[in-house]
């Protein structure tokens, strides 16, 4: 099992949460204004999109250093449509951008591979199960 990760309520903010994470710089998320949040922070959302974006760079990443291809770097950029969450559709667009890769295979290769991440996979492919009780 990893370390737990602790959310706790920030005093005298709405609906702010401090984010402890073992090792690290504490993070912050919000909810946003729309919803009664100050919108101070990335928001559950976020973190979600972002847990997806970053999955995929490194996992390219690793990929290009492993075949020692030429990448220098990768910008993902991930744009949400939640219009239909209610309904239980989820829409993401990712787009990569490869920095360094001017070969179409390779190219075609790395976005093949951007779409075996973890988090794409536990998100696509997992039953997932959550447990919640109260100390």
């Amino acid at each position: 099992m990893h370390t737990p990760i602790t959310v706790i309520s920030e005093r005298n903010r709405v609906f702010r949460q401090r984010v402890e994470v073992e090792g690290f710089e504490d993070l912050y998320a919000d909810a946003p204004p729309i919803v009664g949040g100050e919108g101070s922070a990335p928001d559950p959302h976020d973190y979600f999109d972002i847990a997806l974006g970053t999955c995929k760079a490194i996992t390219v990443q690793m990929y290009a250093k492993r075949k020692q291809w030429p990448l220098e770097g990768i910008t993902v950029t991930v744009q949400r449509d939640d219009s239909q969450e209610k309904k239980g559709i989820y829409k993401v667009a990712v787009v990569l951008t490869l920095h360094g890769i001017d070969d179409p295979e390779q190219r075609a290769r790395l976005e093949e591979i951007s779409g075996r991440c973890p988090i794409q996979r536990l998100i696509t492919e997992s039953t997932v199960e959550i447990a919640t009780r109260l100390s």
